[in-house]
């Protein structure tokens, strides 16, 4: 016979499976003054100085749902339990406002404390500079600001320079859950995504 069943030639190439475009990512560092909002690339605010507590949480859900509403996943700072947080009545129940409206618009969300994305943008604990010594309030938003601008290439200005800068920290830790890392991060610093509850972004992408 001249010919074979099968045919012997170079063996054919293994088709690689396509690779999943970076998803819409936004995060958002809810504040019912001003509120920092990130995307891939860039960063925004939603400002407000309405002296009613309705008008200014209006104002806030408006903005930020003006950035979230075509988002697949969205990253929201939450509070930081360490800290005695009376008085914050409008803060927590802007948090909520936005979580439902996510929810109503079925957008998958996860919601970190302050001391997993500090971890995550600088690597420490502990919140200590590079000199060992222990820092926080504007010192540390400072360390955050810094660590974007030197990891991400996101340089924040402005009155709203530290809620843009939490808001991206917040928005690449959701993008490295999500397989698509912004930037390589130490051991260290990733440490920070440990914790946290990310079922409703697994849920989400498991359907």
């Amino acid at each position: 016979m001249s010919g074979t069943l099968f045919d012997l030639g170079a063996p054919r190439p293994v088709p690689t499976p396509p690779v999943r475009p970076r998803p819409l990512v936004i995060g958002l560092d809810v504040a019912t003054g001003a509120s920092g909002v990130a995307g891939d690339g860039w960063t925004d605010h939603v400002r407000c100085t309405a002296s009613s507590t309705h008008a200014r949480l209006q104002y806030q859900l408006d903005g930020l749902a003006s950035f979230y509403r075509n988002a697949e996943y969205v990253v929201i700072e939450g509070a930081a339990y360490s800290k005695n947080n009376n008085g914050a009545d409008s803060l927590a129940g802007l948090r909520w406002m936005v979580r439902q409206d996510l929810w109503k618009r079925r957008i998958p969300y996860v919601v970190i404390t302050p001391s997993k994305r500090i971890t995550y943008a600088t690597g420490t604990t502990v919140h200590k500079d590079p000199d060992g010594l222990r820092v926080k309030g504007p010192a540390l938003k400072a360390m955050v600001r810094a660590a974007v601008k030197e990891r991400y290439g996101i340089h924040t200005e402005g009155p709203c320079q530290f809620d843009e800068a939490d808001a991206y920290v917040l928005l690449a830790m959701g993008l490295h859950h999500l397989g698509h890392p912004l930037a390589e991060v130490p051991e260290k610093n990733a440490r920070g995504l440990a914790g946290c509850d990310w079922s409703g972004f697994d849920k989400a992408v498991a359907r």
